[in-house]
């Protein structure tokens, strides 16, 4: 897969992360980037090491999940660093 190919991946797969998750989670159109293009790379290493499936096709649905679900993965824990900041500085 390309850089260009993954990064379009990853922004849509942190959008849809953001749709899946509820509550409101905040954070533009690059925090979504940086969040989806770090959850594709967690989603992908994980894939790697527990299925023996990596990233390899921009248009396979296995790299979509998995994407996706480390996209999710990501920003759950996002939510709690940024939830506990904002906790303490109230």
């Amino acid at each position: 897969m390309s850089f260009l190919g993954f990064l379009l991946l990853g922004l849509i797969a942190g959008a849809i992360a953001k749709l899946i998750l509820p509550g409101k989670q905040g954070g533009g159109w690059f925090i979504t980037l940086l969040l989806g293009v770090v959850g594709a790379l967690l989603g992908g290493w994980l894939g790697s090491l527990i299925l023996n499936r990596p990233l390899t096709e921009f248009w396979d649905l296995g790299t979509w999940l998995l994407a996706i679900a480390g996209a999710i993965i990501v920003l759950l824990i996002y939510g709690l660093i940024v939830g506990r900041r904002d906790r303490t500085a109230a």
